[in-house]
This record gives structure tokens, sequence and C-alpha cells, in this order.
């Protein structure tokens, strides 16, 4: 009897993973629909679709082939890598305030894209390698100093905020360096901007972000293993070590290559799973990356249809994080979990 007890309660919490997953889907490709045909011009799904397409024959095939098709792509892509990374660690390290923008890994790989893009004058496939590099190298100093006398998170956490801080204040230098051109660009940039996307950073994107993103789903299994913590997932046939580092580099690249088009948006890789994890019960990278999608996706609406001046998606996202940080800080001091 209780058996099947167990077994009726374990379909159940899967059914509910499952409909509230694809729920994310369906309201993601909402926001598609929503972001494709309503702008300065509302177009048809039919035309729009043509326009994609390049068979309308009229301005609608620039539009959309120049303008909204590569920013929804960019902010599929971008959401979904920033999800998933943001989601593994805070599994790998059972810490929700661990995510890559919490703890100076998205700071990283943005120091290394302002150099490339303010002082070495590169762009694209140069600045992509060299934000990956940057963002491996943090975490991997993040991991190393934080692991000295036995791995704790809540160090790793703290030592994150000051590499955070200090990442932030070699950008201000190298900002007040740049001509007005170029900080206009990067000022935008920094907030987390899907204006000025391509196709070709879409194509480039898009051949990045699947052999990571299929990598990290292969190893789901060991990131759940590792939420029960090192010892646990020893027991189990798990190496912790060597699972925290491809698990690592995996989040890292995805992070990083998303970084480098459309600049650090704010607090996505922070919220999408958390708010995944609250909404089906269990820590889930599919979940969390659809979520993150969704995250984009409907605050590039709010910005381009609900608000005063179109701010970049990031403006969007940070103001989302904001109050979210501040419950989850209230509601882990009251857990005891905040020392």
């Amino acid at each position: 009897m209780e058996v099947k007890s167990l077994e009726s309660g374990f379909r159940k919490r899967r059914l509910e993973w499952l409909l509230i997953t694809i729920s994310f889907f369906f309201l993601s490709l909402f926001f598609s629909y929503l972001l494709l045909t309503r702008g300065d011009k509302v177009y048809s799904l039919n035309e729009a679709l043509r326009g994609c397409l390049g068979k309308t024959g009229t301005g609608t095939d620039f539009v959309m082939q120049n303008i909204r098709l590569p920013r929804l792509l960019a902010g599929i892509l971008a959401g979904w890598s920033f999800g998933m990374a943001g989601n593994a660690f805070q599994t790998m390290l059972r810490n929700p305030l661990a995510s890559p923008d919490m703890i100076g890994v998205s700071t990283g790989s943005a120091v290394a894209a302002v150099f490339c893009i303010l002082v070495l004058g590169q762009s694209g496939e140069f600045v992509s390698f060299f934000s990956v590099v940057s963002g491996l190298v943090v975490a991997a100093f993040l991991y190393f100093i934080s692991s000295r006398s036995g791995f704790s998170a809540g160090r790793l956490i703290l030592i994150g905020i000051g590499v955070q801080a200090l990442g932030r204040a070699i950008i201000s230098f190298l900002l007040l360096r740049a001509a007005q051109y170029d900080l206009l660009q990067v000022m935008r940039w920094m907030s987390g901007s899907l204006n000025s996307t391509s196709m070709e950073d879409v194509v480039r994107m898009l051949f990045l972000t699947i052999p990571f993103s299929l990598l990290l789903l292969l190893f789901s299994r060991h990131l759940q293993l590792l939420e029960l913590g090192r010892d646990m997932a020893t027991g189990l046939g798990v190496d912790p070590a060597r699972s925290q580092f491809f698990i690592m580099i995996f989040s890292v690249a995805l992070l990083a290559f998303a970084t480098a088009v459309t600049g650090p948006i704010a607090c996505v890789s922070f919220l999408a799973g958390p708010i995944s994890m609250q909404l089906v019960k269990r820590r889930s990278s599919l979940s969390a990356g659809l979520l993150g999608v969704l995250l984009v996706l409907s605050a590039d609406f709010i910005s381009q249809n609900f608000l005063p001046a179109r701010y970049p998606v990031g403006v969007v996202t940070g103001i989302l994080g904001a109050p979210y940080l501040l419950y989850l800080i209230f509601k882990m001091n009251q857990k005891g979990l905040g020392n």
C-alpha cells in the first residue's frame, strides 16, 4: 500500500512538472508571436511568417529578417542559456544566491568582452572566445579559493561578490577611457540589450548553444545528485569533483556565448532556477531554460510596448530581480541559512 502511495505521488509530481514545463513553452510561443507581429507596425501572423522567409516582396521582408526575427531568436537563445547556466550553478552549489550574475562569473565574461570591443577593437567570434576564457578563469579562481580547507558555497558566494565588484570597477575604468561613440554602444550592451543583433549573431549563438545545452542536459542526473551533497553523490556513484568541473565548463560556456552577443541581461540566471523550482517542485534544467526564455521575451515585450522609452531588456529583468533578491535573503534569514 505504501509503495503504491509513493508511486502515485511520484506520477503526480511528474505530471505537474510536465504540465508546468509545457506551459512555459507555450507562453514563450505566445510572446514570440507578439514580438513578431506587434510594434510600431502591426502585422498578421501570416504576413510576419512570409516576411521572415522573404516572400512578401515589400518592406516587411526587411523588418522581419533584419530587426524582429534576429531580436526574437537572440532573446530565445540568451534566455535559454542564462536560465540553464544559472540553474546549474545554483543546484551544484546548493544555494539560490549562487547564480553566475551574483558571484562574478557574468561580470568576468563582460570584462573580457568590453576589453575586446573598446581596447582591441574586435567583435564577433573573437569576443565570444575571450568571454568564455575569462568566465572560465573567474569560475576556476572562485572554486579554487573557496575549496581551500574544504569547499564552502557560502565562502564562494562572498568571494564572488568581491570579484564582481572588482570586475565592475575595471569596466568603469575602461568606459571612462572610451570614445563617445563606443561608450554609448557599450553602455547599451552592458544593460543587456537585444538591439542591433543580426542573423550572423544568431547563427553563431545557435551553433554554440546547442552542443553545450545537450551536454548540460546529459549531466542532469549528476546535477540532481550533487544537490544532495558531495558525500551522498559519491555514495551513489558520482565523482563530485569531476562532475562539478564539467558542469562548470558547460554552464560558463553557455553564459559567456550569450553575454558576448546580448550583454549581461540582469537577473535571468538568478531568477529562472528558483522560480521554476518553486513551481515544479524540483530542479530541472529544461524547466529553468524555458522559464529563462519566457522571462527575456516577456521583458522585451514590456520594454517595447508599455514603457515610455524602449529600455534595454536587461533594465526590465533587473527591476524584476531586485525585489526577488530581497525576498530570498529575507526568507533565508528566517530559516537561519543566511549566516
